[in-house]
Order: C-alpha cells, then structure tokens, then sequence
C-alpha cells in the first residue's frame, strides 16, 4: 500500500473538524441565549419535513421548513409549513423581486448552516425572515436546529418573535 496523501488527509481532517463544530453550534448559541428550548436528535434524520415527521410523530404540516431565497438581491428565510409549496411570487409581493431560490453556498454564508438543517434564527448575519401564516394554525411546530438530525419543539408565536418573521400568505394557490 503506498502512502497517504498528506494534502487530501489534512482536508479531511480539516473538514472533519469544521463538520463538528458546525453541528453544535445552533445548540450551543440556544443554550447562552437562555430561550429554554431544548433540542432533540434523531439518528435516522430530519432533512425533509415528512423524515422529520415520522421522527417526531407529528403532522406534516408542524414541520417548519426554513428556506432559503434570494430577494431583491438579497438573502431572505422563509418559514414554511411542511405541507405547503412556497409561492416565489408572493414571497416577493413582501421581500422584493425577482425571487430566486439561493444556493448551497448562498445559504450557508447568509445563515451560517447547511440547506437541511436551517434553523429559524440565530444566524451570524441579519437575515430577513418571512413565515408562512399556516404555521400558526398550530399548537407547537417542529424546526431544524443547525443540522439534519436535529429538531427543536415552538409555539408558533414564540417562533414568529425570535425570528422577527413578517407573517404572510406564502404558500401556493
């Protein structure tokens, strides 16, 4: 066996490393900012709202998809129940036009996490966040927390204060 790349072992391990101190961090930031919102993994994951359904035993529809756009040339979150289909041209008539859907990259730079594990708030930049008014139709809704195995347990109202959303009719006709 010939020997290892150092190269492709040091981005490896770099990576490895830039992996894990990602995962915690929603986690750590809940736990200084004093909120009392406890978050819940889930090995078999919650990366799309019915896996996080199944996983917390919910409706879909408590599922709070935490999507990333571009509007107005800026990055926007729009909150989303997990049954609906986000309405680009609404989300516009609120944040601006044109609206396009943000890349991996675009995502991860405006809220610090992977698409799949977007959470509600606690980003490192100011990111506008719209939230779709079927969301508080409920009780309690489910929410990605910085990764794609973990959930976090709000009432819509509280969700809609932390985040500073602007409640509209996002979802399609």
């Amino acid at each position: 066996m010939g020997a290892e790349d150092p190269t492709r072992v040091f981005r490896t391990a770099t990576w490895v490393a830039v992996f894990f101190r990602a995962v915690g961090r929603f986690e750590a930031w809940l736990e200084g900012s004093g909120l009392g919102i406890t978050v819940k993994q889930f090995p078999q994951g919650t990366r799309t709202a019915p896996e996080a359904a199944r996983a917390v035993g919910c409706d879909v529809g408590q599922i709070v998809k935490s999507l990333v756009f571009i509007a107005a040339g800026a990055p926007v979150v729009a909150l989303v129940s997990g049954t609906n289909r986000l309405d680009e041209s609404r989300l516009g008539s609120v944040a601006g036009k044109p609206v396009t859907k943000a890349g991996a990259e675009v995502a991860r730079s405006a809220t610090g996490y992977a698409i799949g594990g977007v959470p509600p708030f606690g980003y490192p930049t100011d990111v506008p966040v719209f939230m779709d008014r079927d969301l508080l139709g409920y009780d309690v809704v489910w929410a990605a927390a910085g990764r794609p195995d973990s959930v976090f347990q709000i009432a819509p109202d509280r969700l809609r204060e932390l985040s500073g959303a602007v409640v509209a009719d996002l979802k399609t006709a």
